[in-house]
């Protein structure tokens, strides 16, 4: 190896604050990046293939187990994908009631990643039980509002973690108005603690070593801001329905990692809260909109540490929507319609926490699955995290230390919030130069 060379390895074993393993992998040449692989080791999970031959009415509850912290936004891509096959239109009610659920997804998803994950690197802590030493307060709001979207969750799917009343063509049951009237006044209590900790996220997301410009892509819906419906766009012109995705997003296998990566138009791309705030800020209410004034982020933004406050933003916006939702609630003759399966291709993309999450079905004439795809936010994210990761740490400085860059690097790695199976938290760093 010539001497103006160093390789650096860092081995990731993951515990604790998330499942997976990963490592990082560096070739530095005269200070600068030559190569860097974000390697993924865990193995093939195969839901895919799991999905073949199922019926029709299986897939809701299927999709759910793929992910423990967003199991709501694999069901509502699915159903959305198996009602275009099968010419189902559900009607207010549902579209409602699958938006409160989502609400509930969101508050709790990123409510566990602010206070969890991003809040004791930002803070220089090794864990959320050692911040709380000495945030008790923010840490017991974190958990108040994340139990809040727990309960939005269970309301509609009997049980916050895997939840089981979603079906094709609507809910299994309809909530009673005591369990609404009981909701809302906890909805409006947590309100004002969601807007306090908008603000307080604002005072400890670090600036961006970089500014360099990147592409997002989010849904943008005509009325609403994004949730279950809408147009695939982003910054640089693109703006499809989610029927033309393979027409422009890519999946490819990289040699270093189990990982997929995805590319559009053959470059990476963001998803996740700051593409969705970037290109939608526009369809939020006024009292969020003002809210995002006094936090202080500028949009369109580029610095992936306000993904933190963008967050924070969406638990704001979840639970106005949720009020509102809950505000005009009435029991319906029918918590679904009926639906008549038949053969077909489906697609749809809603936005998961984290970003879109695309679904494409294919049925036979009685309703089983000939063949499933879904693109998760953690594979699209991918090749954008390694181009982060290479301009922040030369930003950072390739000198530093080597627990240095292992904290850096998985500050960076945890904005995206990455699937891993759920985010990446690095216990033991071994950095081998030559």
């Amino acid at each position: 190896m010539a001497d103006d060379e160093q390789r650096i390895r860092i081995n990731v074993p993951v515990l604790a604050r998330v499942e997976g393993e990963g490592a990082l992998d560096l070739s530095v040449r005269d200070g600068r990046i030559e190569t860097l692989h974000l390697r993924i080791f865990e193995p093939p999970r195969l839901f895919e293939k799991f999905l073949e031959g199922r019926a029709w009415h299986e897939i809701p509850d299927i999709v759910a187990r793929i992910c423990g912290i967003c199991p709501v936004a694999y069901q509502m891509s699915a159903v959305h994908a198996l009602e275009q096959i099968f010419d189902c239109e559900p009607g207010p009610w549902v579209r409602d009631m699958r938006r409160l659920l989502y609400c509930g997804e969101w508050i709790e998803s990123h409510c566990l990643h602010i206070h969890l994950l991003a809040a004791p690197d930002f803070l220089g802590y090794a864990s959320a039980p050692e911040m709380a030493q000495d945030h008790p307060a923010e840490v017991r709001r974190g958990l108040r509002l994340q139990g809040v979207g727990n309960a939005l969750i269970k309301l509609l799917g009997g049980r916050s973690v895997h939840p089981v009343g979603v079906r094709v063509g609507g809910f299994h049951h309809a909530p009673d108005l005591r369990a609404i009237e009981d909701l809302l006044k906890t909805l409006r209590a947590a309100l004002p603690e969601a807007e306090a900790m908008a603000q307080w996220t604002a005072t400890i997301a670090p600036a961006s070593d970089h500014s360099a410009p990147f592409t997002w892509v989010a849904l943008r819906h005509g009325e609403e801001y994004p949730m279950n419906a809408g147009r695939l766009v982003s910054n640089n012109g693109l703006d499809i329905a989610p029927d033309a995705f393979e027409a422009h997003f890519r999946e490819h296998q990289v040699p270093h990692s189990t990982a997929l990566h995805a590319h559009l138009d053959g470059q990476p791309y963001l998803v996740g809260p700051l593409a969705r705030l970037n290109l939608n800020h526009h369809r939020l209410p006024t009292s969020i909109r003002t809210l995002i004034r006094q936090t202080g982020i500028t949009l369109p933004s580029v610095d992936m540490f306000q993904s933190i406050v963008a967050r924070a933003i969406e638990v704001c916006l979840a639970l106005h929507q949720a009020i509102e939702i809950l505000e005009r609630y009435r029991i319906p003759d029918e918590p679904f319609v009926e639906v008549a399966p038949k053969a077909g291709t489906g697609m749809a993309a809603t936005e998961a926490p984290r970003g879109i999450l695309w679904h494409r079905y294919e049925t036979s004439a009685d309703g089983l699955i000939k063949q499933a795809m879904i693109v998760p936010p953690t594979s699209q994210n991918q090749a954008r995290i390694e181009e982060d990761l290479k301009l922040s740490l030369e930003a950072f400085g390739l000198d530093r230390g080597d627990d240095a860059l292992r904290q850096q690097g998985e500050q960076i790695i945890r904005n995206y919030d990455p699937c891993i199976s759920c985010a990446t938290h690095f216990l033991k760093v071994r950095v081998d130069r030559q």
